[in-house]
């Protein structure tokens, strides 16, 4: 049953380090749903944790991570709007340069 539960959630969850709590994400939500095992498997209502907009990739891997304590999250923001580049530097014979502006003593 258990297994059936996590597989509509689309692989993007994290199980709590407790083992009582299972953190995904539905769009730009954080939820958490409590878990209880034993003989039976019970899963509480989800509730909303916060507004997490993310970076998301498609991908059968969560994007996030929980600490330790499972109070903190680990997750990548989107970079803020750049403008395109418009240069590129190359630079040829990079040791020799490197050598000439940094001598070893």
């Amino acid at each position: 049953m258990i297994k059936n539960f996590v597989e509509r959630l689309n692989h993007c969850y994290v199980w709590a380090h407790s083992g009582g709590e299972l953190f995904y994400r539905t769009g730009t939500k954080m939820m958490v749903i409590e878990i209880s095992g034993g003989s039976t498997f019970k899963a509480a209502t989800p509730q909303f944790l916060f507004h997490a907009p993310y970076v998301s990739v498609t991908s059968n891997s969560p994007e996030y991570d929980v600490t330790p304590d499972d109070q903190r999250f680990l997750m990548v923001q989107p970079l803020e709007q750049q403008s395109p580049l418009t240069a590129l530097n190359v630079v040829l014979s990079w040791f020799e340069e490197l050598k000439r502006r940094v001598p070893v003593q």
